[in-house]
């Protein structure tokens, strides 16, 4: 098996329910289930890698087709079951940006090829959880 399809992170615990994570380039990840948390929750940190392996391809996608984004955010929710494991049942992921000329529909477009053909992590999921996909301009969103 090459490399460059091989990932791989050591996992130390902290004590309590804290663990560090650290991947073979040297990048570290706190993720933290204890009561006072000082890092994410693992349902979060894979929440957080859907929200990032999508940035990352729409952000390419929309600079390939001439409309690079000036500003651009995810929203990401997760819905989880009641019972034990009590994995994710929904996701709804929400793109947010904007940039001269950019339309609804194209962001919408780059947003859905992006889930449906380039994104690793949501192709990793499993095939049982609904994930909704959203674009939003950004001048359409209500100042909170």
């Amino acid at each position: 098996m090459s490399s460059t399809s091989t990932k791989t992170m050591q996992i130390t615990w902290l004590g309590e329910q804290r663990y560090l994570g650290v991947a073979a380039s040297g990048h570290q990840l706190l993720i933290d289930n204890s009561a006072v948390k000082v890092g994410v929750s693992p349902m979060e940190a894979l929440l957080g890698a859907l929200a990032t392996c999508t940035a990352y391809d729409v952000v390419e996608i929309m600079k390939k087709r001439r409309t690079p984004l000036e500003r651009y955010r995810i929203e990401v929710q997760g819905e989880r079951a009641e019972t034990d494991p009590k994995r994710y049942t929904r996701i709804r992921v929400r793109h947010i940006a904007a940039a001269p000329g950019l339309s609804l529909e194209a962001l919408s477009r780059a947003a859905h090829l992006s889930h449906e053909k380039y994104c690793s992590v949501a192709a990793s999921l499993s095939g049982d959880i609904e994930i909704i996909v959203e674009a939003v301009l950004e001048s359409e969103v209500a100042p909170v």
